[in-house]
């Protein structure tokens, strides 16, 4: 048990003027590769669950020979709203994705305080911009995945350097020092 001298209302006050810093590029991206990967798990079950569905509705006979959510545009969208619910999900309750909390960052609104749906929003669809220009250049100029790839890396990591998302969405990703990180881990 810890014992402290200070009235716990000062304590409080002592919390509250903790100054968060601003997460730097290679903490960021370490947290996207940890929750690109529990997000791929997602969209494995959620692909295994279409799948089933079409079966059940089509038969096995048709699912074989021509799929149907192959190039579906339903499908999709079912993926993309599956990827925005998942990290939504995380921000809007505690501003957290297991990524980040791994990597000690939290998301939160510029003056602090959890971020809204509307937010999360804004924050997903402005972080997947780096989409447009690797599609535009494989339809337009067609030079190969690997060079559409490469100019798609370089745009998202143009826009995370520039930090796109958090200004769109009128959010800030902090990083969270050792001892609230602990106190946040004791309580969830």
């Amino acid at each position: 048990m810890v014992t402290s001298s200070t009235p716990l209302s000062a304590q409080d006050d002592a919390e509250k003027t903790v100054i968060l810093l601003p997460a730097r590029l290679p903490r960021r991206l370490a947290a996207i590769v940890y929750d690109s990967l529990l997000l791929a798990g997602v969209l494995v079950v959620a692909t295994g669950l279409a799948t089933g569905v079409t079966t059940l509705a089509l038969g096995v006979t048709t699912v074989n020979t021509d799929h149907p959510l192959q190039g579906n545009p339903f499908f999709q969208i079912y993926l993309l709203l599956i990827c925005f619910l998942f990290y939504g999900g995380f921000w809007t309750r505690g501003g957290q994705t297991l990524g980040m909390r791994a990597w000690r960052l939290r998301l939160q609104q510029r003056g602090g305080g959890t971020i809204h749906w509307r937010q999360a929003l804004l924050r997903f669809l402005s972080g997947g911009l780096w989409l447009i220009p690797m599609i535009a250049i494989h339809q337009i100029v067609k030079p190969g995945v690997g060079w559409s790839l490469g100019i798609g890396l370089a745009a998202w990591w143009l826009l995370l350097a520039l930090r796109l998302p958090d200004r769109w969405s009128a959010t800030e990703l902090v990083v969270l020092p050792k001892a609230a990180h602990q106190r946040n881990r004791r309580n969830a």
